[in-house]
């Protein structure tokens, strides 16, 4: 393209897709009806960068760099710590995404309540008023008043103005879908306008040693609105998860260059907001029901972070010629697999039944060490015998049959026994372990699943 020439262009505004001419259908997304026109001009993005200033890149020695480790700013909330790896890094933007009513806008506005009073603060809203961010905000502060800047607009030449004007430390936009700049093309959310704000707001957070959270709405397929290209731009995305009609927040990092990404942060919806789950183990087997079949306890891993979760498993004679396989919180296919090995090795013939799967609280697991736990509760809903509540359940089973040993045993055992768990069903792997023969309580060594099952339902 020459200098100062425009050419047109249509864009998906689902994924960011562009072509040379109108098509009915994305080849890239599956979506129809999806494309707009749009201008685009040359050298037109380097040229706005260098108008206002904010490249101010200089070569420098990489061995010669202080080592010190990164400043971080903690927000206050120690789940959200926990998840972005330790605080807020300046110069750092991140993209906090969620379904529709989910409470990501109310994460924000809490974050910037709790950071206001010890860093100047800039809460940028393009979808509510002053008067309705203020009732949020003395409703999550408990009546209380917050020293946060606000500005309600859509502008983004103003919310530069505003920036050079008081030099925030943490500025969060709600949302990204919402802004737009007059250098951009199309409306306020179209692909072009999204990708353009967002290359903005990380040129602004890396020369100014700026925090910048940006809310980014979440489509019907669950993936932040826009190109795709805006969860590469940023440094961290994060994801506020949970059923809306249950009081269980997950937040997820899906992307982080600060930090890890299998921590997560649990917290429950209430009345003054999202309230911190101290101890998540307690809390997910605290309504367990008692002398139930059908329901065992295991520990999952989420991030270095041991928790304890009941799998409740229920069998019953099925009604058609094809049995139903469901899970919930699970994998389907492993759950099969595990049904199969269960038929074959334990002799435990399901054939005819309809086997349904939990895992409550909302949680799911994915690592295979809550495999012998899913075994065991099929194995005591189909035969109606009860696990006693003291045991813990853990281990990963293979095609054969056999038990195999699991990570990090012993942060699982001491969680478990922290709360009152006195028998461990292990991995006879695990068992010849020196931690396992130091834990308190009795260790239950398994070396195949027809011996868990016979040991876990013992009178």
């Amino acid at each position: 393209m020459k200098k100062g020439t425009v050419r047109t262009a249509f864009v998906c505004q689902h994924c960011g897709y562009e072509t040379g001419r109108w098509l009915g259908r994305c080849p890239t997304c599956g979506q129809w009806h999806s494309f707009a026109e749009e201008k685009q001009y040359s050298n037109r993005q380097l040229a706005g960068r260098q108008q206002h200033g904010w490249l101010n890149s200089a070569v420098c020695r990489l061995d010669e760099m202080d080592g010190q480790a990164e400043q971080r700013l903690p927000t206050g909330i120690g789940e959200l710590d926990r998840v972005l790896g330790g605080g807020l890094v300046p110069g750092s933007l991140i993209l906090l995404g969620g379904d529709p009513g989910v409470g990501k806008s109310t994460l924000a506005l809490q974050l910037a309540i709790s950071c206001a009073g010890r860093m100047t603060t800039l809460y940028v809203s393009g979808e509510e008023s002053a008067a309705q961010v203020r009732g949020r905000c003395q409703r999550l502060a408990g009546g209380g008043r917050s020293p946060m800047l606000f500005l309600a607009d859509t502008v983004w030449e103003n919310i530069v103005g505003l920036v050079e004007k008081h030099a925030p430390q943490l500025l969060i936009i709600d949302s990204v879908q919402t802004i737009m700049t007059a250098e951009g093309e199309g409306t306020a959310g179209s692909v072009s306008q999204i990708r353009e704000v967002a290359a903005r707001l990380l040129l602004m957070a890396k020369s100014r040693d700026l925090s910048v959270v940006i809310i980014g709405h979440v489509t019907k397929d669950g993936i932040i609105a826009g190109p795709r290209l805006l969860e590469h731009m940023v440094d961290v995305v994060l994801y506020v998860t949970g059923d809306r009609s249950r009081a269980l927040r997950l937040v997820r990092a899906e992307k982080n260059r600060f930090g890890p990404t299998a921590e997560i942060g649990i917290f429950t919806m209430a009345g003054n907001g999202l309230v911190e789950v101290v101890n998540p183990s307690r809390h997910l087997i605290g309504e367990r029901p008692r002398g139930v079949a059908g329901s065992v306890i295991t520990t999952g891993m989420e991030g270095r972070r041991p928790i304890l979760i009941e799998v409740q498993a229920l069998v019953c004679e099925s009604c058609f010629g094809v049995p139903r396989r469901t899970a919930d919180g699970f994998d389907g296919n492993r759950l099969a697999l595990l049904l199969a090995v269960l038929d074959r090795r334990a002799g435990l013939p399901l054939g005819r039944h309809d086997v349904y799967l939990n895992v409550v609280g909302g949680l799911s697991i994915g690592e295979p060490a809550a495999d012998l736990a899913v075994a065991v509760a099929v194995a005591s809903a189909a035969s109606g015998r009860v696990v006693t509540e003291d045991t813990l359940v853990c281990g990963e089973l293979g095609l054969t049959g056999e038990v195999r040993a699991v990570t990090r045993g012993e942060e699982r055992l001491r969680e478990a026994a922290a709360l009152g768990f006195s028998r461990f069903m292990l991995p006879a792997a695990n068992c010849r372990e020196e931690w396992a023969r130091a834990m308190p309580g009795e260790l239950v060594p398994v070396d195949n699943v027809r011996q868990a099952i016979r040991s876990a339902l013992a009178d």
